[in-house]
């Protein structure tokens, strides 16, 4: 599953965009060719359990590529930081992500359990280059999607954050989703603790 990061600062130059307007190679270039976001293509949730090893990092990819190719509402905005592609967010309306309703995290702390609610948003995923961590993108994207879902109508728009406590170590792979901080400056507000470091965050945008 993909790496996340975390932020202190917004690039001045930085720009985001719905990844379904931009090239496919700019979004190939920010998930690179190794580590888990080169195997998972932001597909985690999309794709039944029993059926995820059977579809391998090619059709991962080509799954990601056809459905930036299919939809005005989702599935994620890429970052640029000047010209580089440097960040992405994963954000779409739930009923798309089929394994979220059996997340013992999620279906355990939101509070919106209608699943096939398409006015219900998620943000699920961030990735964030090595080279352009600890830059304020993670946070820019987690804004942007705020944006992006209202504009699409949607009322409510969730996330499933890491409390990454400074007095507990979290690998980065780990942080894929996003941090409660990140999310918290986007505006989302906590409203459930599955676990001790899952939180389901939450913003009303409509409604």
């Amino acid at each position: 599953m993909p790496t996340a990061v975390t932020d202190e600062t917004h690039p001045t130059d930085l720009r985001i965009l719905p990844a379904n307007e931009v090239p496919f190679a700019d979004v190939a270039a920010v998930f690179g060719t190794k580590g888990d976001p080169a195997h998972c293509w932001c597909q985690w949730f999309k794709i039944p359990g029993r059926d995820w090893r059977s579809v391998g990092d090619d059709g991962l990819r080509d799954r990601l590529e056809a459905q930036l190719a299919a939809s005005d509402s989702g599935p994620g905005l890429l970052a640029y930081d000047g010209e580089t592609p440097a960040g992405w967010c994963a954000v779409e309306p739930r009923p798309g992500l089929v394994r979220l309703a059996r997340s013992r995290i999620v279906a355990g702390g939101t509070a919106h359990p209608d699943f096939t609610d398409r006015d219900i948003w998620a943000v699920t995923c961030f990735v964030v280059p090595r080279a352009h961590r600890k830059r304020g993108i993670g946070t820019a994207l987690a804004e942007a999607a705020v944006t992006y879902a209202r504009e699409r109508g949607a009322r409510i728009i969730e996330g499933y954050a890491v409390d990454a406590s400074p007095h507990e170590k979290h690998a980065a792979a780990d942080l894929f989703h996003g941090t409660v901080s990140m999310f918290e400056a986007a505006g989302f507000t906590e409203v459930a603790r599955p676990t001790r470091d899952r939180v389901v965050m939450e913003r009303r945008l409509h409604g």
